[in-house]
């Protein structure tokens, strides 16, 4: 830290070089100190994701979509509260006249879309057409167990996308903005999909609404 800097940080003390010294030792340890709380938040929210995933791939597995709701708000607000932790670190540096870390190398957040997933067998797609509708009901009743299996491969599918899509972000703790913001996007994608391919399943399985 140049002299300037930190004179700026501690005050000006014209001239009273041991007031100003013990003064920026003062200012010096209550930065490391913010800086210390910051990366706390970071760290618990690593951990909290990483809890968040667990929960999700237990929830998820057992289809309880109010409590993967929750799931997710909750991702939501980790991820903001590390966002408001931000400037204050950039700030805190810049007081350390450090300068801003060179970018961490992340992994893409992938997108996950329906054109992703297994296609859905039916009788509609076959070549040849059928007589009548008993013909087309028999051959409903013969792709019944490959349906179940694509359903069941599909909401698999998305399930270990959102999942994998939290554990990502936890790893970083939600430090970087852009791609926090793009995952906690992409979580909330992946449930709708994941919801939607449960009401496709109770369609064409002939089951109960889900709740």
């Amino acid at each position: 830290m140049t002299s300037a800097q930190l004179a700026r940080a501690v005050g000006r003390f014209d001239g009273d070089t041991p007031a100003m010294v013990k003064a920026a030792v003062h200012t010096a340890g209550r930065v490391f100190s913010e800086l210390d709380a910051c990366d706390d938040v970071i760290d618990e929210a690593s951990e909290t994701g990483r809890r968040v995933a667990e929960r999700l791939r237990t929830l998820l597995a057992a289809e309880a979509t109010g409590d993967v709701v929750r799931e997710l708000d909750a991702l939501e607000a980790v991820s903001v509260l590390v966002r408001s932790t931000d400037h204050t670190r950039r700030l805190l540096q810049r007081v350390l006249g450090r300068e801003d870390p060179a970018p961490r190398a992340l992994p893409a957040v992938r997108r996950l879309a329906g054109a992703d997933l297994p296609a859905l067998p039916s009788s509609y797609a076959d070549e040849a057409g059928y007589d009548d509708l008993m013909a087309m009901a028999a051959r409903e009743d013969e792709l019944a167990p490959e349906l179940q299996r694509a359903h069941a491969e599909r909401l698999g599918t998305v399930a270990a996308h959102l999942v994998r899509v939290v554990e990502q972000a936890a790893a970083v703790g939600f430090a970087d903005e852009v791609f926090a913001e793009e995952s906690v996007r992409e979580a909330h994608r992946a449930y709708e999909l994941w919801a939607r391919c449960l009401e496709e399943r109770r369609r064409d399985l002939g089951q109960p609404p889900y709740q």
